[in-house]
């Protein structure tokens, strides 16, 4: 998938380096992310999930703010507000060359920064925190030490990952200033709250402190086992298909919605993605699906495997069929369940099967009935599963018509 690497000015004037990066064919929508502080729009969390949003139709736009990666600008000059500020242009920015953001994503320092950021950026329709802090003034302790040295001498520099970083009494104050629960009580906009509970860098109170200040529609989801910077990529593809899933309900329908009338059929494009050695991305029109291997066939399990969705279909074929033959003949049939699995068995176990060497596909399904049917009527829902037209394509002769494309 491409990414458009390009400049804009932030709020000092420097030029602040970005990424914008874009799924293959129209997004569904564009999204803002934010990153930690002291990290940059490359790192781990950052990447990762973008790549993954991207995989699943979603643009996003990641930056460094001033000082920071390959941001011009001294990173001590910056405050939580100038990194507030520059979201904003990022916002602008992005409307200017493409679209405005429908989706707010900060991580960490990011996520509050996101927060004071949203009421400007009137396009965005849902907001997203991940590890954020309550209170700006939080990050200080990451040198709570030093705190007294920088306010006595102006300026201290710091270690903060191993890296040295001047902080200056102005963060200080300047963070000291920021009422972010009122930014929070005023959001009016939907706000999903992604949080470990064994962060050990930002508790989990910081997140029960913004899902109480916040009003709904608002969402908490664990991040149940995740330590603070997603440093597997496991965990950053979790969260982007949780923030996809959730913002979906919340994002304009009509931008991606397929024509009424559209004579065409909607064509499947599977198209591999690069974000590990397996996934791949499918596109079903407006649809965004992903498939992958598990990890014991070499893959990252990142999304099901081709015989995955071979069952899916079959199983979903099956289930819609029944329904509808139920509702026609009004059948008291409250829920079917469909549970399906694939193996391989010798040709030579299967009496009934034409084939009588080597090895044959099985696909064993079975169908769960819910609702006050009599026998007579169950054995006529199980009749009409094998009539459903995935079940029927299956047991008929198959054409593939393979070609280079042009």
């Amino acid at each position: 998938m491409p990414t458009e690497r390009f400049q804009f000015p932030g709020t000092g004037g420097h030029q602040l380096a970005a990424a914008l990066d874009l799924p293959d064919g129209e997004p569904a929508a564009y999204a803002l992310f934010a990153h930690c502080f002291t990290c940059s729009k490359d790192s781990l969390a950052a990447a990762r999930i973008a790549a993954a949003l991207t995989a699943r139709g979603i643009a996003v736009l990641r930056f460094d703010f001033t000082g920071l990666g390959s941001s011009e600008g001294d990173f001590a000059n910056a405050t939580f507000s100038s990194n507030v500020a520059d979201l904003v242009l990022a916002a602008n920015h992005l409307r200017n060359i493409r679209k405005a953001p429908a989706i707010l994503i900060g991580h960490s320092l990011g996520g509050a920064a996101i927060l004071a950021a949203a009421a400007d950026i009137s396009e965005a329709r849902a907001v997203v925190t991940i590890a954020a802090p309550s209170d700006p003034a939080h990050v200080t302790h990451l040198f709570a030490d030093r705190l007294d040295c920088i306010r006595a001498h102006g300026e201290v520099e710091v270690k903060l990952a191993g890296r040295p970083f001047t902080i200056k009494r102005a963060f200080l104050d300047d963070i000291a200033e920021h009422n972010l629960m009122a930014h929070v009580a005023r959001l009016h906009k939907p706000l999903l709250i992604m949080q470990s509970p064994t962060d050990d860098t930002v508790g989990i109170d910081n997140a029960t402190r913004i899902f109480l200040a916040a009003k709904h529609p608002k969402s908490f989801v664990s991040l149940d086992g995740m330590d603070h910077l997603l440093t597997k990529r496991s965990d950053a593809v979790y969260v982007a298909d949780v923030i996809t899933a959730w913002a979906g309900r919340y994002l304009d329908a009509a931008a991606t919605a397929p024509a009424a009338d559209s004579p065409e059929p909607r064509r499947v494009v599977v198209r591999e993605t690069r974000a590990s050695k397996l996934q791949q991305q499918i596109m079903v029109g407006p649809h965004r699906l992903i498939a992958d291997e598990p990890l014991a066939a070499g893959g990252a399990d990142t999304g099901p495997g081709p015989y995955d969705l071979l069952l899916a279909a079959l199983g979903a074929c099956t289930s819609m069929t029944m329904r509808l033959y139920a509702d026609r003949k009004a059948l008291p049939m409250d829920r079917v369940t469909v549970t399906l699995n694939h193996s391989k068995i010798y040709a030579k176990d299967c009496a009934e099967c034409e084939t009588k060497e080597g090895m044959l596909d099985q696909l064993d399904r079975v169908i769960s009935i819910e609702g006050a049917l009599d026998d007579e009527q169950r054995k006529r829902l199980m009749d009409v599963a094998d009539k459903c037209p995935v079940h029927r394509t299956l047991k008929s002769e198959i054409r593939i018509v393979t070609k280079a494309a042009e």
